[in-house]
């Protein structure tokens, strides 16, 4: 497929979905080339925001401020950014309900890791980056170089939010970011590694891996909230290395139904111009 004939393809299946924006970053490291559309515009990162919490919380690991099954007291009390009241997340605004019933217990930080990103508990989320520290967060994702990620608070952070504290990301940035955990080079190849094998157990399948033969295999990291659905994944293909292809999307609130398919069809178009294929 012509780069031309991807990106006409791309906008056509935005245009038909009725998105208000889409936006894509591509690697393949099979031929070391880089496909983008507006990779540079900001969105709201919905969960996507949990990948640099990962890598924070490894770059954490690695300076023995804790290991992967220290112990952290399970509870639901988060200050706010702005105000510094204390906020919660509730139980039916979060995917996964393990960790909410594992409250007054203890998960080891490996578990709310796990829990982060494949279930995209927001309870563990905001655990875990109490753990760590938002400055510190910040600052990892600093030294990793990582421009196009703006971290600025936990998740359910309502005063925050009304306050314009959001946290951002571009499809280039989330794009590097996977580059890193592929390449090894994410703090550590040993944390790249543990991170790859987290992302590999992701439940979300209905975006990027939709769109793909039945073979292929996917680490991915999916978001979505009432204005925005994401997916960020490294795909693997029989005789061939692997890629990393993110899309980002903005809808109206009104629109709906079609989120994830359209996430799906893009990831279709790209594996065909990534293999070579012409678009049907």
């Amino acid at each position: 497929m012509p780069e031309a004939t991807l990106r006409d393809t791309i906008l056509r299946i935005g245009e038909e979905a009725n998105a208000s924006a889409i936006a894509v970053a591509a690697y393949d490291f099979e031929h070391h080339t880089t496909w983008s559309l507006n990779s540079a515009r900001w969105f709201h990162a919905a969960s996507t925001i949990k990948v640099p919490v990962l890598l924070a919380v490894y770059e954490a690991i690695e300076q023995h401020r804790f290991a992967p099954f220290s112990r952290v007291h399970v509870r639901n009390r988060f200050l706010g950014m702005v105000d510094g009241r204390p906020f919660r997340v509730g139980p039916e605004r979060d995917a996964n309900a393990a960790v909410h019933a594992a409250l007054g217990r203890m998960l080891t930080v490996h578990e709310l890791a796990e829990h982060m990103i494949v279930t995209s508990s927001n309870l563990a989320t905001n655990l875990l980056l109490d753990l760590v520290g938002v400055e510190a967060a910040r600052a990892s994702l600093a030294r990793l170089h990582l421009g196009g990620i703006d971290l600025q608070r936990g998740v359910e952070d309502e005063a925050a939010w009304e306050a314009g504290l959001n946290n951002r990301v571009t499809a280039a940035g989330l794009c590097d970011a996977m580059r890193l955990i592929e390449e090894g080079k994410a703090i550590s190849p040993e944390a790249s590694q543990a991170m790859l094998d987290i992302l590999h157990q992701q439940q979300f399948r209905s975006g990027i891996p939709a769109g793909l033969p039945e073979d292929a295999r996917v680490a991915n990291k999916t978001g979505e909230i009432s204005t925005v659905a994401h997916d960020a994944g490294i795909v693997y293909l029989d005789g061939r290395d692997a890629y990393v292809v993110v899309i980002l999307t903005e809808w109206a609130p009104d629109v709906s139904g079609q989120r994830q398919e359209t996430i799906a069809r893009i990831s279709r178009a790209v594996y065909e111009y990534m293999t070579g294929q012409v678009a049907q």
